[in-house]
């Protein structure tokens, strides 16, 4: 076969990968510090898709609020800024995501126990959510997407391929969250982080507008016994078996 009839084939093959991938979406829901964004950046790069950390989007609001003296549960106060707010999701070099606020990293300040404390309250309220839902979608339209938060198999992709909700009791998940705020230098105490996560798990699954829980269908994932491997493989394990179905 001559060169430009191979070249001509492999666009043909190219195109033909594209459409049959287009529009693949997994929805990774669960309470905070299971292990949801670790798990879905490391799927995103195994299996070619676009990691959409939606915790990120409400901790950047969260933050914007509380510099604008803000209170996270003042409804129209919050809804007062929602057209000031510039947000967009950017990826470094090794493909790692970056949250900006405007022109401004905000990747790891959002990350402070402060702003998970405002995240979960500017959650539930109805503005902000309306704000975030269509950038969400529109992700999920455009790209292949693991996507992980609250309410992406319930509310924000209810037709994801594959719904997956990862839990693990609340003293494993303290300890996780406890290890990784040290990691990252950020002072506190294992009880300020359980106090905290209890707060957060009480809020999110208690709050009227699109509470914390599993989707219709969603796959269990309980990682309380497992080892971060172990946790990767079992998803990866769903997500395989999606792609092997035909699944979007």
């Amino acid at each position: 076969m001559a060169l430009p009839q191979i070249a001509a084939a492999c666009r043909r093959l190219i195109s033909v990968r594209f459409i049959y991938m287009e529009h693949r979406s997994v929805a990774l829901d669960g309470p905070a510090a299971a292990g949801k964004s670790t798990m879905a950046r490391r799927a995103a790069g195994r299996f070619g898709l676009i990691y959409v950390d939606t915790g990120a989007l409400y901790r950047a609001v969260g933050l914007y609020a509380l510099r604008n003296n803000a209170g996270p549960k003042d409804e129209q106060a919050v809804a007062r800024l929602l057209p000031e707010i510039k947000l967009d999701m950017r990826y470094d070099e090794n493909g790692m995501q970056r949250m900006y606020l405007g022109d401004e990293d905000v990747t790891d300040e959002i990350r402070k126990p402060q702003i998970s404390a405002y995240a979960s309250d500017v959650s539930a309220l109805a503005p902000v959510r309306a704000f975030l839902l269509e950038t969400q979608r529109e992700m999920a339209r455009k790209h292949d997407v693991i996507m992980d938060g609250r309410d992406i198999g319930t509310v924000v992709l209810p037709d994801a391929g594959l719904k997956v909700f990862m839990t693990a009791q609340p003293a494993a998940r303290a300890a996780r969250r406890y290890l990784e705020l040290i990691g990252k230098g950020i002072e506190t105490t294992p009880e300020e982080v359980m106090r905290e996560m209890e707060q957060r798990d009480k809020n999110d699954s208690e709050r009227a507008l699109a509470p914390l829980k599993a989707a219709d269908g969603a796959l269990i994932l309980d990682t309380t016994e497992m080892g971060p491997d172990e946790s990767f493989e079992s998803l990866c394990a769903f997500i395989s078996n999606m792609m092997i179905s035909g699944v979007r």
